[in-house]
């Protein structure tokens, strides 16, 4: 049986500073979509946001960091529903993997822009902000999913769900690196690649 994670209960000061952020990244992206991203200062979103550029940066320290908010604000509000639709769909590891990816890869599409920039701000930040409590929540759905094959008996329990989560989210960054520089690559077919690469491996089928 999967735990449920343990409730976040929000302060009044947290719960401002979460609307404030959200208030500017709505802002922001506006102001991207009218102009392109590369063409937007931080100056510009904060006239905008109507907040002090202090304000600003206290929030959001560079641009790239407001792309990041967004996805995993965009990540967080729609995982309920797609894990419950995933756990209907399938009981199989595997199945529900690739399910999942397949949702990632329509949202990395309509994302494509702005993959880069999140990209380059996740592999800037210092290696301990990417452990513990600020691993990303794709990693923790990996892991999730990971550990629950473990105890299907459909993962092996050789390595640490923790581990095999961190290797997966490595390939999985990988491969949207390999998508981004090649514009006729179907990321869902990039996916089942590397997903049946994770699952089964390199060895030779043709074993002596």
């Amino acid at each position: 049986m999967t735990q449920e994670p343990t409730p976040t209960i929000e302060t009044r000061r947290s719960r401002k500073r979460r609307k404030t952020a959200d208030h500017i990244v709505d802002v922001a992206y506006k102001l991207f979509s009218l102009h392109g991203y590369d063409a937007v200062t931080m100056e510009q979103i904060a006239a905008e946001a109507d907040v002090a550029k202090g304000t600003l940066y206290n929030y959001f320290p560079v641009k790239e960091a407001l792309v990041r908010h967004r996805m995993h604000a965009d990540l967080a509000e729609q995982l309920p529903s797609l894990m419950a639709a995933i756990n209907l769909q399938s009981a199989r590891t595997d199945e529900r993997l690739s399910s999942f990816l397949h949702a990632a890869a329509e949202y990395s599409t309509r994302s494509r822009d702005y993959l880069p920039q999140y990209i380059h701000y996740r592999l800037s930040q210092p290696i301990s902000e990417l452990r513990g409590d600020n691993r990303s929540s794709l990693n923790s759905v990996f892991e999730q999913l990971l550990c629950e094959g473990q105890a299907a008996r459909e993962i092996t329990n050789r390595y640490s769900a923790t581990l095999l989560a961190d290797y997966l989210q490595f390939m999985h960054l990988s491969t949207l690196l390999r998508w981004l520089g090649q514009p006729d690559l179907q990321l869902t077919d990039a996916f089942d690649e590397m997903l049946d690469l994770f699952l089964y491996g390199c060895q030779s089928e043709n074993k002596s």
